[in-house]
């Protein structure tokens, strides 16, 4: 037994990603299984055994998924009920009435998770300072709970008003729960949130129960049947914030979980970034559901604090991913207006594109691709899956007589609705955000990533695009240089010029006390162990905030000024003159994992040069064009290839075209020059 093992899995909608390394030899290995919708942990022993590693070998085993994420997505979570301060019922289901979209005359609000009847009240108030407005009444809290438990709720969200500053009577409702209802599960908003705002609290603690009973269900099984087979390492989970939590944690707070298995990819975006020394980076992550955007700014991920799922706040950190519904299995069809639509909806993995011969007979991403000659029935996906062009046609046939097209001319106009959607998603985070673009390379990954990316960065006017190495399954590459995270905040509403003071210092005190505590129970010692302060600040009178990360510990509140302008400038564009105040204070509590070293790409003596192992037709600009066709395993550092070129490897496919330059880095990874088009060449 080695116990040199570490294995990452990634959980998708269409394919299970695999990836193992053996640290006492530094070994990659990539797989890609396809996903067991009707059993998840099913797909993930299925990449165990594909990765070919003993279960016993592995001494870490870190898990991203996208359970959480696709159970609100399809409203198939659990039954949940809302416990709340007498007189604040409808809290959750009232939110902020505002309107995100004041011109869409067919908007409709998304619905909620739960009905009003599913709210109840308990008799207790507490004021904005902790102390007793009305004392916890105990008959009101058991008559709440015998209702709970007679109704047979699966769980229930307790958020009580100012529960951020004193949790003693959500921690008694608990009880209460639990006498009368025993084995209900019960998220509590304080647990989740140290912050003010009753409904971003609730609605936190709502999507946690939510999630809980299925995410509970989920790890035991897995837990359980690996247990089975022999492991004993340490199991951890990839959290939305950009690290990784320990799976009992994960277990106890799933709606850490939700954006889980993107976060893999920006997590690995960030630390290839300073691998080589690149320190702007637009991500897309193309899978076989949807495509994930996101930025890496000065070697870090964007992080948000108080993000939203379908209008729904989660008020925990959580990175700055931009998600739509773009991937290989995107369906395309024809709207009632007789105009090409491509996605939301996919055809995921059971049945999955036509081309994959599973049953599918909806036209898709991948089988355009096919047609087009981005992919191809030469190179078979995961190194199993052959695709059939013939199975592909038949699918584009009915929707190109419709529309009195050929089956390429159709094909195409799939990928230019799917590049046009990707570029926007781009523009979300970047232009949106007062961000240019051409400040960015852009980094490509996912299974679908490589067959687009040199049209967005073309679209973008960026000039540089990478494919990190085992570009299909770079999410859970990602996952295995993931550190264990949690985040801790307090609100704390007071001006800059008191920041440092004896008030702040006390909260911070408090909170990196409890950090210290969390990172030791979990078996990391102090020199193990880095805290990071930040701030949420606005201008007085202001409603929102910008989050500002302290340079030291024990800074005064001279530091604040500049460093809050330059964040503000860049958020909004301006900054203003009047007082700042601190609404929030925040400890990040890392504990460092170590992290594998990628092994370098072998260099190719300078007498040789790459050849390609053959030719591919592919249709571009309304003709066919010849393209080489590149093995990626036989390529070496220092490799200079020259567009139009195919290149495909055991998880992926890249394709550059005609006037790009491609060229191969030291740890394997393509830089692709894009060449510039004619506007862009007369704009210089």
């Amino acid at each position: 037994m080695t116990e040199t093992v570490r294995l990452a899995v990634d959980v998708g909608g269409t394919f299970t990603d695999v990836v193992s390394l053996d640290e006492s030899t530094g070994r990659l290995e990539f797989a890609k299984v396809s996903t067991v919708p009707s059993d998840p942990s099913a797909g993930v022993l299925d990449a165990f055994a594909a990765s070919g590693v003993a279960v016993p070998d592995v001494d870490t085993f870190i898990h991203g998924t996208t359970l959480g994420l696709n159970a609100l997505l399809t409203r198939t979570g659990a039954r949940v009920a809302v416990v709340a301060t007498h007189g604040f019922r409808d809290v959750y289901l009232l939110g902020r009435t505002d309107r995100p979209m004041n011109y869409a005359i067919a908007y409709r609000k998304p619905p909620a998770l739960l009905e009003r009847a599913d709210t109840f009240e308990v008799v207790e108030r507490l004021r904005f300072d902790g102390s007793v407005e009305t004392e916890f009444s105990i008959e009101s809290a058991r008559e709440a709970a015998r209702v709970v438990a007679e109704r047979g709720y699966d769980a229930v969200a307790v958020g009580f008003l100012h529960a951020y500053a004193n949790p003693e009577h959500e921690l008694r409702m608990r009880e209460v729960l639990l006498e009368e209802a025993p084995g209900i599960m019960v998220s509590l908003s304080h647990e989740l949130s140290r912050e003010y705002r009753e409904y971003e609290r609730t609605s936190t603690a709502v999507l946690d129960a939510y999630t809980k009973p299925l995410v509970g269900r989920y790890l035991d099984v897995l837990s359980g049947a690996l247990d089975r087979q022999g492991f004993t390492g340490k199991f951890l989970m990839t959290h939305s914030g950009g690290g990784a939590m320990t799976a009992a944690a994960a277990k106890e707070q799933p709606v850490n979980l939700i954006l889980s298995g993107p976060a893999g990819g920006v997590i690995g975006a960030s630390a290839f970034s300073r691998l080589i020394d690149e320190p702007n980076l637009i991500t897309i992550d193309m899978g076989g559901t949807s495509l994930d955007a996101s930025l890496i700014v000065g070697h870090e991920p964007v992080v948000l604090v108080g993000g939203e799922f379908e209008q729904m706040p989660i008020n925990i950190p959580s990175l700055d991913i931009h998600t739509i519904g773009a991937g290989g299995g995107s369906v395309a069809y024809l709207d009632a207006a007789g105009a090409l639509q491509v996605g939301p909806r996919s055809a995921g993995a059971d049945p999955g594109p036509a081309s994959y011969n599973r049953g599918g007979e909806e036209p898709t991403f991948t089988d355009a691709a096919l047609c087009v000659g981005f992919l191809g029935t030469d190179a078979p996906l995961g190194g199993t899956l052959a695709l059939r062009d013939d199975l592909a046609r038949k699918a584009m046939t009915p929707i190109a007589t419709s529309l009195a097209m050929t089956v390429e001319d159709l094909a195409a106009g799939i990928l230019r609705i799917s590049t046009a959607k990707i570029v926007g998603a781009v523009r979300t985070i970047t232009v949106e955000a007062g961000r240019d673009p051409k400040d960015f390379a852009l980094l490509s990954f996912g299974g679908g990533g490589g067959l687009v990316s040199a049209d967005v960065a073309r679209e973008l006017g960026v000039r540089t695009v990478l494919v990190p190495p085992g570009q299909g399954a770079f999410s859970a590459l990602g996952m295995l240089l993931s550190d264990v995270q949690h985040s801790f905040a307090r609100t704390l509403l007071i001006t800059s010029s008191d920041m440092g003071g004896a008030e702040s210092e006390a909260r911070f005190g408090e909170m990196e006390h409890d950090a210290r505590r969390v990172l030791a129970a979990e078996g990391f010692a102090a020199d193990r162990q880095v805290l990071t302060r930040s701030v949420d600040a606005r201008y007085v009178g202001q409603e929102h905030t910008v989050t500002v990360v302290s340079p030291t510990e024990g800074a005064d509140g001279g530091w604040l000024e500049s460093a809050f302008a330059r964040e503000y400038r860049q958020k909004y564009g301006h900054t203003q003159s009047g007082p700042i105040e601190i609404t929030t204070v925040r400890v990040r509590a890392t504990g460092l994992v170590p992290k594998p070293d990628l092994p370098r790409a072998e260099a190719r003596p300078e007498s040789r040069r790459p050849a390609p192992v053959g030719r591919r037709n592919v249709y571009r600009a309304g003709q066919f064009v010849e393209y080489s066709r590149y093995a990626r395993e036989d390529l070496r550092a220092g490799d200079v290839l020259a567009g139009p070129a195919v290149i495909h490897e055991h998880t992926a496919t890249t394709v550059v075209h005609e006037g790009d330059t491609v060229s191969v880095g030291a740890y394997g990874h393509l830089t692709v020059s894009i060449a510039a088009t004619t506007d862009q060449k007369e704009e210089r």
